[in-house]
């Protein structure tokens, strides 16, 4: 009996997919909004702390804001998660799906199907939808695989390949390369909608690639998982 290898195995390619899906939504902020960070919390630290060095206490704020939005996120997915979602590992997509619908029908209520920048109000709503998204993958009550935390991807990918350099496999590296890789493509598919479409179409479409996502998630592989 063939082994499958787990770098391909079916929760590597949701990793993939989900890890794009933090992609598009990084890119649907940053591209339609003052340029606030809905992935990146050490950026967000960064500008709590320096904004009023710069006199920007504006700065210091939202982006305080945003990095208490991101970890309400993880602890409300991590609650659900515990209580209510134990048939159903990837359980988090739900909640970050119906983020993006509140932030979505917030934009549209407080400005339009027109406007292009978007209102704070709503990336907090996807802020805190990226949160629980990085929740969607646990192993022995810790996250196993952080979605948007291309930093430590990153670092991991960088000891992936010392190890392969120092007798080991492609698979000590490859892994975290195509998350790394999945994200930044998600960044780039963002990018050229946000070509075409103006910020609450692009919170839009975001909100339906997200739903397909979690039903698919949360109605075929969440069932195989538990079944196998």
């Amino acid at each position: 009996m063939r082994v499958p290898n787990p770098i391909f195995d079916s929760e590597a390619r949701l990793s993939w997919a989900l890890a794009a899906l933090a992609g598009v939504l990084g890119a649907t902020a940053f591209t339609h909004s003052e340029g606030y960070f809905v992935t990146f919390m050490t950026g967000n630290a960064q500008r709590a702390v320096l904004g009023y060095f710069r006199h920007d206490v504006l700065m210091a704020i939202t982006a305080g804001l945003l990095i208490v939005c991101f970890v309400a996120g993880v602890v409300t997915a991590s609650v659900c998660r515990r209580r209510y979602w134990s048939a159903h590992p990837h359980g988090p997509t739900v909640l970050t799906t119906f983020s993006l619908v509140a932030a979505t029908a917030l934009d549209i209520i407080e400005d339009g199907w027109d406007v292009n920048m978007l209102d704070f109000a709503p990336i907090m709503l996807v802020v805190f939808g990226i949160g629980s998204l990085n929740t969607s993958f646990v192993k022995d009550g810790e996250v196993s695989i952080p979605l948007s935390y291309v930093t430590g991807t990153l670092v991991k990918m960088g000891q992936g390949i010392e190890r392969h350099i120092s007798g080991g496999t492609i698979a000590d590296w490859l892994g975290y390369f195509l998350l790394f890789a999945s994200f930044t493509l998600g960044g780039a598919i963002g990018g050229g909608i946000s070509l075409v479409v103006n910020g609450t179409w692009m919170l839009v479409v975001a909100t339906v690639i997200c739903a397909l996502t979690t039903g698919i998630t949360y109605f075929h592989l969440d069932r195989r998982a538990v079944l196998d």
